[in-house]
């Protein structure tokens, strides 16, 4: 009687890839021989690495994060400079309404002085000690016309918007201005 093999299994209990191997006569051609001591061998490098990547966060590190806070320092000056600009054309605009007055330059001073106004109102929380300065003078291009030019200033090296690093505070504007200028035509004045 012969025997079957049960169902689903070969008679053979090795996998499929080792029987193709296997020559005629039954006996493997090289034995395998396992790697004596495999984990010795690698223990050793390891062992002399075990502190690299500390020592290499260690060195990296500070300039990465110097690299992060100039970042952060020079986008939040770009965000008050924007500020400060949006302020001074918005002041400027106000200079453009109409200031009841008896004489021409009552009004361009009262024009002036809503101009301030209006700006020093407009700049952000984080600048508000932007100082103001409006000038009414004859235009440079047309001396019949009258323009007011309104002058937002803040002072960054006294109120920095972030602590600076030591070397960092080379490289910061010590002042940040922005002027806007608006064309008064003394005709529609009064």
């Amino acid at each position: 009687m012969i025997a079957r093999p049960q169902r689903g299994r070969r008679a053979d209990s090795r996998p499929a890839s080792r029987l193709a191997s296997i020559p005629a006569n039954g006996i493997d051609a090289a034995p395998r021989v396992p790697a004596r001591n495999a984990h010795a061998r690698n223990a050793h490098p390891r062992r002399s690495q075990r502190g690299a990547t500390a020592i290499e966060f260690a060195l990296v590190f500070p300039l990465f994060f110097c690299v992060f806070y100039a970042i952060v320092t020079f986008s939040l000056i770009f965000v008050a400079q924007q500020s400060l600009t949006l302020a001074s054309e918005e002041g400027a605009r106000a200079a453009l309404n109409y200031q009841k007055a008896n004489d021409v330059p009552a009004a361009i001073n009262l024009r002036a002085a809503a101009a301030c106004t209006t700006a020093t109102n407009m700049v952000a929380q984080m600048i508000s000690t932007a100082a103001c300065q409006t000038v009414p003078a004859a235009c440079s291009y047309q001396p019949a016309m009258t323009c007011i030019a309104v002058t937002l200033t803040y002072n960054y090296a006294a109120h920095p918007l972030v602590p600076n690093l030591p070397l960092l505070g080379l490289m910061l504007p010590d002042n940040l201005t922005s002027t806007a200028t608006v064309q008064l035509n003394p005709v529609n004045i009064l």
